[in-house]
């Protein structure tokens, strides 16, 4: 459970950099984001989430 939640706290680590380092540049993201088509969305997201894992996979070295 501690790992689980050390991933989360990085995720908003990485969040909270974006918000405070880049936030023009995550306001035009947010506005650009509906002209993408969903099904190219939804294939970004499976292959960010199969990256995630695989780096996991091999840093744990299960």
């Amino acid at each position: 459970m501690s790992d689980f939640l050390t991933g989360i706290a990085f995720f908003m680590i990485i969040e909270g950099l974006v918000y405070a380092l880049a936030p023009s540049a995550l306001k035009r993201m947010a506005e650009y984001l509906p002209q993408i088509p969903e099904n190219q969305l939804r294939t970004s997201g499976l292959v960010a989430v199969a990256l995630g894992v695989l780096m996991v996979w091999f840093i744990r070295g299960v």
